[in-house]
């Protein structure tokens, strides 16, 4: 999606923003809230991209911007901002600004640079002329460009600062209009004509004066009628049923049979009706997936089998959260009202994503997760990581995934320190089920997928768990590992 902004409206909006935001009103002021996006890594990420015998290279030491009718020096900055994990979905993005700081410049005194959307995604330490990353080619050389946000006039100056108004890029990026993610994606571009004059080199994200640093400012208050994260929840009268799905797909749905088969898995989902669901092995845009962004490609054919929209949310378990390969997904019935993932401290698979959703007045936090399958000391890392970073969210609480340890081994125990193992509890409820010949509830050669829910509150009940049998007449599975589907009565 482009986003159509023209000068004159963009111009109005500006100023009857500065009217609302900095008229110092304090119904207003209260109702905002300012965030300050500049961190290295965790919130801005930034490169540039050069033409000519420079075409292929990754250039991230630099921050520049220069017109030239010779691609060998033509340069583009730009920069990618988190704007979906530090702003709640659904949000009114009243002003986003974007400020970069000239580092050095040549010999022309003023140069007119604009800020255009970025409409694809791009991996900082991958991207170049070419690709967006690797093996993933920009649909047109230099960067998919969209729609020019702003522009301004960039100084020659050291120390100078330009600041470039992104709100509407931003209201649409947080929105979730832009894709399948709410990044904000922006390329920097000189506007003028080609000369050698016209280079601009900015600090970049990372230097260590964070002054000098690229910082989108965004203030947003909350959309009418939705409510704040965590907000403590109305009295509920009556209880609802919640259905929760955990499933590791075996690399996006290849069977038992070796076969590929992402119909399979969906025909499941759609059986069991589950009103929410954990996801492994989720793939994007690599062999198992055969190319496709396998996330989309779910979403697509789960919504076609169940007639209903779904909301989901993946965090890639290397941490490289628009990248290819292995995804942990939620797949939601209930709409978002925030969205967070984070990377553990250790292991190769190591990472968590979660969002909040609204069941019956009450506000849940639903993760997925996916464990390191190697090492033993990884997972007891990041067992006890992931304790510590669900404490960070307001309960009601269920976490998912596949943990690759026994209900005696230590990350396991770690968890159940904290949380109800649904199996484990259902069993002493007499209320698990599983296949006559797997009385284990083993979700593969063992028992090592979980469902597990908060202990120290009372809004969930547990009313029957179930590790699915999905073979088939011949004995064949859609994944080599078994659904487990619980059901919880949210009072």
């Amino acid at each position: 999606m482009q986003l159509r902004v023209s000068s004159r409206n963009r111009c109005l909006f500006s100023r009857a923003l500065v009217g609302v935001v900095f008229s110092g009103a304090a119904t207003v002021a209260s109702a905002q809230t300012t965030v300050t996006l500049n961190q290295p890594t965790t919130q801005v990420e930034a490169a540039t991209v050069r033409g000519g015998s420079y075409a292929k290279k990754n250039v991230r030491s630099v921050l520049a911007t220069r017109a030239s009718s010779d691609l060998e020096y033509h340069r583009r900055a730009f920069l990618k901002f988190d704007t979906q994990n530090t702003i709640p979905a659904g949000r009114s993005i009243t002003s986003a600004l974007l400020t970069v700081t000239v580092k050095m410049g040549s010999e022309d005194a003023s140069r007119l640079v604009g800020a255009y959307q970025v409409t694809t995604s791009w991996a900082e330490s991958e991207i170049t002329w070419t690709q967006r990353r690797i093996n993933e080619p920009w649909r047109t050389g230099g960067g998919d460009l969209g729609t020019k946000i702003d522009d301004a006039a960039v100084s020659n100056k050291a120390g100078s600062k330009v600041t470039f108004d992104v709100t509407a890029l931003v209201k649409e990026a947080v929105a979730g209009h832009l894709g399948t993610s709410r990044y904000t994606r922006i390329a920097l571009v000189d506007l003028e004509n080609s000369t050698s004059e016209s280079y601009r080199e900015y600090y970049l994200p990372s230097d260590s004066d964070s002054a000098n640093r690229p910082v989108l400012k965004v203030t947003y208050g909350s959309t009418k009628g939705a409510p704040a994260p965590d907000a403590a929840p109305p009295a509920s009268t009556g209880g609802k049923v919640l259905r929760v799905l955990h499933w590791n797909i075996a690399k996006n749905g290849w069977g038992t049979d070796g076969k590929y088969s992402p119909s399979r898995i969906v025909n499941w989902v759609a059986k069991l009706n589950p009103d929410i669901i954990s996801f492994n092995e989720m793939e994007k845009w690599n062999q198992y997936s055969q190319g496709a962004d396998g996330v989309a490609l779910y979403k697509g054919m789960i919504e076609s089998k169940t007639g209903v929209k779904w909301y989901v949310w993946d965090a890639q378990d290397y941490g490289d959260w628009d990248g290819k390969g292995l995804h942990s997904v939620v797949f939601s019935r209930f709409p978002f009202s925030s969205t967070y993932r984070t990377a553990f401290s250790a292991g190769k698979l190591k990472t968590v994503g979660g969002a909040t959703v609204s069941v019956n007045g009450r506000n849940i936090n639903f993760m997925t997760t996916h464990f390191d399958p190697y090492s033993a000391s990884y997972r007891a890392t990041q067992a006890k990581d992931l304790v510590k970073y669900a404490k960070g969210f307001a309960e009601d609480r269920i976490i998912a995934g596949d943990f690759n340890d026994q209900s005696t081994d230590s990350p396991i125990t770690t968890m159940t320190g904290s949380y109800h193992d649904a199996w484990a509890e259902g069993k002493k409820a007499g209320i698990a089920t599983a296949a006559p010949d797997n009385s284990g509830g083993n979700t593969r050669n063992s028992r090592i997928d979980y469902i597990f829910y908060s202990k120290s509150k009372k809004h969930l009940t547990l009313r029957k768990v179930q590790v699915v049998d999905t073979r088939d007449a011949n004995g064949v599975m859609p994944s080599n590992h078994r659904p487990v589907l619980a059901e919880f009565l949210v009072q």
